[in-house]
């Protein structure tokens, strides 16, 4: 799962990507809103998690932006405005969700799972396909009812094949879904991961699209 955050107290902000990155997700991090929607206009995210009082340009108009421009990623509102009239005001711009400062983690979380879930078209939280049961909420992962462990990035890879069975992914993409932008990449680390999760899951899950990319099967 690749996360921005725009958002610019200092402290809490390293705190969110600190949580985040702990717990296997890729996060990037900006603090004003001017450079967020230019991330939004040149890159793909599952979620942005969006400070309203930014400088350079204020939440509600990155939203307003943001939707203008056709760009439908979820958007998460994180702010300290907790007035009837503020919400309306970001939720009546295109926001998906509100929530106000001071806030639990555990919280933030379970809005981020739920939103990925409607923009899916799920009602189950969890993801089940080929024998493989993921469950966001613990990051636990199955096969054929038995326990198997993932290295961070081996989960996010599965979770991204697993959201779009179907779909050819190329390595390009690949890598801006695994690596946040100042994070150091191997020429062949997709590689990598693919040839460890074919390991534990079997060599036919995970196709490989000579000259495009990888997929994984709809289930039959």
């Amino acid at each position: 799962m690749r996360l921005l955050l725009v958002e610019d107290d200092l402290l809490l902000g390293r705190g969110i990507v600190d949580a985040f990155t702990r717990q296997g997700d890729t996060m990037d991090w900006l603090q004003n809103g001017r450079l967020g929607l230019e991330a939004l206009r040149s890159h793909s995210f599952d979620l942005v998690v969006l400070d309203l009082g930014l400088p350079e340009m204020d939440g509600v108009e990155v939203l307003r932006q943001a939707r203008q421009l056709g760009i439908d990623t979820p958007i998460l509102i994180l702010t300290a405005r907790d007035q009837v009239q503020d919400r309306v005001r970001g939720l009546d711009a295109g926001a998906d969700d509100y929530l106000i400062k001071p806030f639990d983690l555990d919280e933030l979380n379970a809005r981020i799972r739920a939103l990925l879930r409607r923009r899916a078209g799920s009602t189950s939280p969890k993801i089940e396909l080929h024998g493989i049961c993921v469950d966001p909420a613990s990051r636990e992962v199955t096969f054929q009812g038995e326990v198997v462990n993932l290295s961070r990035r081996e989960y996010a890879l599965l979770l991204e094949f697993l959201q779009y069975p179907g779909r050819i992914l190329t390595r390009e993409q690949l890598v801006e879904r695994l690596y946040s932008w100042d994070e150091r990449v191997e020429s062949n680390a997709v590689e990598v991961h693919v040839h460890h999760l074919r390991k534990k899951f079997g060599s036919e899950l995970i196709k490989t699209v000579r000259g495009v990319g990888y997929r994984v099967d709809k289930a039959s």
